[in-house]
Parts: C-alpha cells; sequence; structure tokens
C-alpha cells in the first residue's frame, strides 16, 4: 500500500519571499515592478501584513508567477483547508469562487467589508479590469481620485491598472461580488 502524500501548509507570505529570493529578485526591483513600496513588501514578506487580492496579483506577476499559487493555500486538514478557504486582512475578508483558477485569466472573489472600514495599507493597482456587484450594504470605490458610492445592487466596472481603494461607508458589513480580469 502507497503512502498517502500530505500537503504542508505554508503561508502566503512565505511563499512569496522563497520565490523572490530563489529567483534573485531584490526588493527594489519588486517594488519597481508592483508599485508598491520596499517598507510595504518587507512587511508582506515578514507575514506583519496580509496583503489583499490586487496586491497578491501585482506580485505573482512581478514574480512571474500564476497569481493562484499565491492566493491558495495548501493544508493537510480538513480543518485548516475550510480556514484557508476564507482569507482575512484586517479589515475584509475574501472567498475565492474560482476554483482551479490556475490557467484563468477571470477570478472572482466574495469580499465582506466590515462596518465602517475601509483597506488598511496601500491602494491596489493591478493590470486588467474589475467589476465591483454590491450584495449589500454601502462602499465607497476610489478609482484614482474619482468616488464611486454604490449601495445594495449598484456596479462598477473599471480600468484596475489605475490605483483604487474600497471603503465601507455604512453602519453594517457589506458583501461584494469581485470579478478581476488579469490577461
Amino acid at each position: 500500500m502507497a503512502a498517502k502524500k500530505t500537503e504542508t501548509f505554508v503561508p502566503v507570505w512565505k511563499k512569496i519571499k522563497k520565490l523572490r529570493t530563489d529567483k534573485k529578485i531584490s526588493l527594489d526591483s519588486m517594488a519597481n515592478e508592483t508599485g508598491y513600496t520596499i517598507d510595504y513588501l518587507k512587511k508582506i514578506e515578514a507575514g506583519k501584513d496580509r496583503p489583499p487580492v490586487g496586491t497578491l496579483l501585482q506580485i505573482a506577476k512581478a514574480l512571474e508567477v500564476d497569481s493562484s499559487f499565491l492566493l491558495r493555500e495548501q493544508e493537510s486538514t480538513r480543518k485548516n483547508r475550510v480556514k484557508a478557504y476564507q482569507q482575512r486582512t484586517e479589515d475584509y475578508a475574501y472567498t475565492t469562487l474560482t476554483p482551479g483558477a490556475e490557467s484563468k485569466h477571470i477570478k472572482a472573489f466574495r469580499i465582506s467589508i466590515e462596518a465602517m472600514q475601509e483597506h488598511k495599507g496601500v491602494s491596489y493597482q493591478h493590470e486588467g479590469e474589475e467589476f465591483v456587484y454590491v450584495l449589500s450594504g454601502r462602499i465607497e470605490v476610489t478609482v484614482g481620485e474619482h468616488v464611486n458610492r454604490l449601495k445594495e445592487g449598484d456596479s462598477l466596472h473599471f480600468n484596475s491598472g489605475i490605483r483604487h481603494k474600497l471603503k465601507n461607508m455604512g453602519k453594517k458589513d457589506a458583501e461584494l461580488l469581485v470579478v478581476v480580469y488579469v490577461p
């Protein structure tokens, strides 16, 4: 009887640091490729800042890997798989809705933003397009300098190559469907 192969959990920050160092990519080069500061990239690689989806897409492109490698957590137990299914940053959670997205250009996410919160850290910018549909709540999506106010049932499509930021304007948590296209 063959031994069952188990995969070990590898946090996304460890994957990023290992890929960058294995490929001998300097933090300076990563900063130029992603548009993020070296300090922010160091925080990500140290596990001190959990990057949102848009940031992971930029980092994956700079590291020349499929973004699903960073978005997919490898687990050895069912409990850990369930835990990894919903990723959390300080003020929002996202659930990947595109299983097996390794070779796909379109990736869908369900995002929850806590009441009266915005994403921490820097704004996001990644190649491609983004579509946001508000399932519940009231949010603000700032694209460049333009502020879009959306409520339940509203949607927005924009060039995600322009810096953008999400903010929950309501007193209740907001739920969004976000579809990202990366060429």
